[in-house]
Parts: C-alpha cells; sequence; structure tokens
C-alpha cells in the first residue's frame, strides 16, 4: 500500500535535480563569510525580499529568535497572535532564550488588525514591560495575511517607533496565492525571516533578511545559538535551486488542497475551518484520534493540531496522488469512527 505524508510540508524530499545541485556545490568556511555558494543564496534572497542585506540560517526558530534577541529582552515585550509560531511551536524560546515577553492580540486564526494591535501598544510605565515590537506570520494556518493589514500594522508601528518582525515561514504559498510579490509583503516589517525547508523542498536552512547594520547583529547572536557552520555550500545549493524552480509548483499544492478540502466538506465527520494556500484545518464530533488511525489504515500520514485536524500538501504529492487520496478520504464512514 502506497503511503501518502500529509502531516507537513517539511517532510518533502530533495529531487534529483536538487540533488545534483548539491553535489556540484563550490564550498568555503561560511563562517569567515568564504563560502561562495551561501554568499550566492544570501544575494538572492537580499533581491527577493528588496532588504540590504541577507542571512543564511540553520532554521526558522532561529530566524525569529535572531530578532527578538537584537529588538527585545528582557523587560520589553513582543505583540503578537496566540496561533504564532514563536508562541506555540518553539518550546517557549521567545521566553528563556531572548527573554522577550509575548503579550496576545486578539485575531482571526492567527491575522490581527492594525486597531487592535495599536490598542495592545502602551506608553512607558516603570511598573511594565515596554512594549518593542510587534510579530506578524504569513502564511498563518495557512491563511494569507492580507497585504492591507500588513501595511496598516507597519503604520502603527512606525507610529510608536516599534520594530516589526515578520514570519514569513511560507512566504513564497502567500505570494503565489495571492499575486503579491515578496519583495512587497517583505516591505511591511523591519526584517522578514522565510524556510526553504518546507514547500520549496530543501533539506535544510532558512533565510534571515533585513538592513545592513541588523544583519551583522544577527551575525553574532547566531553565532551565539551555535549556528556558525563551514562547508555549507552544499546545503545552500539546495535553497538555490529551491528559489529557482520550486516557487511556482506550490500552485500544484494549492490544488491538491481544494481538491482534498471538497471531499471533506462533503464528508459528514469532518467540518472543514481552514481551506487555504496548501493547508486544511478541520473539526469533528468524533475523536480526531480515530480519524488519524482511520486516514493511516488508508496509507494517508495527518497530525492533529489542538483538536482540530490538520492537512498539508507539498511536492511529494502529483495531481494522481491527490485524487487517490480524495478517493480514500471518501471512503471514511461514521460508523469507523464510533467508540
Amino acid at each position: 500500500m502506497k503511503t501518502y505524508d500529509l502531516r507537513s510540508d517539511t517532510f518533502t524530499k530533495p529531487t534529483e535535480g536538487m540533488r545534483k545541485a548539491m553535489y556540484e556545490a563550490e564550498v568555503g568556511d561560511d563562517v569567515y563569510g568564504e563560502d561562495p555558494t551561501v554568499n550566492k543564496l544570501q544575494e538572492m534572497a537580499r533581491e527577493i525580499t528588496g532588504k540590504e542585506s541577507a542571512l543564511l540560517i540553520s532554521s526558522g526558530c532561529m530566524g525569529n529568535l535572531i530578532p527578538m534577541m537584537i529588538k527585545g529582552g528582557r523587560g520589553k515585550e513582543i505583540l503578537t497572535s496566540s496561533y504564532s509560531h514563536i508562541v506555540n511551536h518553539e518550546i517557549g524560546a521567545i521566553a528563556s532564550l531572548s527573554g522577550t515577553l509575548p503579550v496576545m492580540v486578539p485575531s482571526e486564526y492567527g491575522i490581527m488588525n492594525a486597531e487592535d494591535v495599536e490598542a495592545s501598544i502602551h506608553g512607558y510605565s516603570y511598573d511594565m514591560s515596554e512594549t518593542a515590537m510587534i510579530e506578524t506570520e504569513n502564511t498563518t494556518s495557512g491563511l494569507v495575511y492580507p497585504i492591507d493589514e500588513l501595511r496598516r500594522i507597519k503604520d502603527a508601528s512606525e507610529r510608536h517607533g516599534l520594530w516589526t518582525h515578520l514570519d514569513g515561514a511560507r512566504i513564497f504559498n502567500a505570494s503565489v496565492e495571492s499575486g503579491v510579490s515578496v519583495k512587497e509583503y517583505a516591505a511591511t516589517a523591519d526584517d522578514i525571516t522565510f524556510c526553504l525547508s518546507k514547500g520549496l523542498g530543501a533539506p535544510a536552512f532558512s533565510i534571515l533578511a533585513s538592513d545592513g547594520d541588523f544583519i551583522e547583529k544577527a551575525k553574532r547572536c547566531k553565532k551565539i545559538l551555535g549556528g556558525g557552520m563551514r562547508q555549507v555550500g552544499i546545503l545552500a545549493a539546495a535553497g538555490i535551486y529551491a528559489l529557482r524552480h520550486n516557487v511556482e509548483r506550490l500552485r500544484d499544492d494549492h490544488e491538491h488542497r481544494a481538491l482534498i478540502s471538497n471531499v471533506l466538506e462533503e464528508a459528514p465527520w469532518a467540518d472543514v475551518r481552514i481551506s487555504s494556500t496548501n493547508m486544511i484545518f478541520f473539526a469533528s464530533d468524533y475523536p480526531m484520534a480515530r480519524i488519524i488511525e482511520a486516514m493511516r489504515k488508508r496509507g494517508v500520514l495527518m497530525l492533529a493540531e489542538g483538536r482540530l485536524g490538520r492537512i498539508v500538501l507539498s511536492m511529494g504529492i502529483n495531481d494522481d496522488d491527490a485524487s487517490e487520496i480524495a478517493s480514500l478520504i471518501g471512503t471514511i464512514e461514521e460508523g469507523e469512527l464510533c467508540g
């Protein structure tokens, strides 16, 4: 029985073309800034985001943590959503490593509005933490953050002299879906991070981009966090290949998500809450563990996030696979999910 892995878009594997690029990569010592392939990738990222400088980092978690180390810290707070990755999926690094206090702003599945953000900003008081940063995430729960709202949040941050960080782990999904360029999204924040190891299909790494002074400070934070790397052009080459070949194909993942979502919307045991870009979140009156098991018996792997089931499409699933998955999901009956 074939297995279809819909747990995350991090389960992608390098294609033959990507492996060839990795094999042929020219390398050097990246700690000394002498890996030519890393430098080429960073220049590509700088051009894509429109920022002055870019830095290769080991993970999205590091990319979110470094801005808080530079602009946050003890006695300072960051305004974010309760759905944000920095709050839910980074093992408390926001507090334990950067010492920054997360303050939750009301949101709709992670999308905050500028009025609520600005209402959460407060001036100096000797007995309160200082509002220093705002964090947005695009996509968030698979949803594309409206560009106009991001611009309004950036305007509010500038009025109050705050730093804005954009967790753009899946920013290319947002761009492909909306038609808004990554550069336009990046302009709504002072810094942006994005992942190469999710839907783009590279085996590792993320990028952090901002102004030159910030990135110079980020290099020191990267070293503090154990992120100094040597001949990593082998992996950077995968990132270059991904940016050249795997961005537009994200549209396939979005189409496959829509196909599978249509079947779930017809299923009496599923209540689809979010269906956007490459992600589906659904609730059910039946135990999610039983749904996951029913899927597994059919060769379809998925996860639960809280009380919601989560399905994520990525480049390991082709058109025929998506059709087969939709058919398999359609065979699940309510009786199978009863205790």
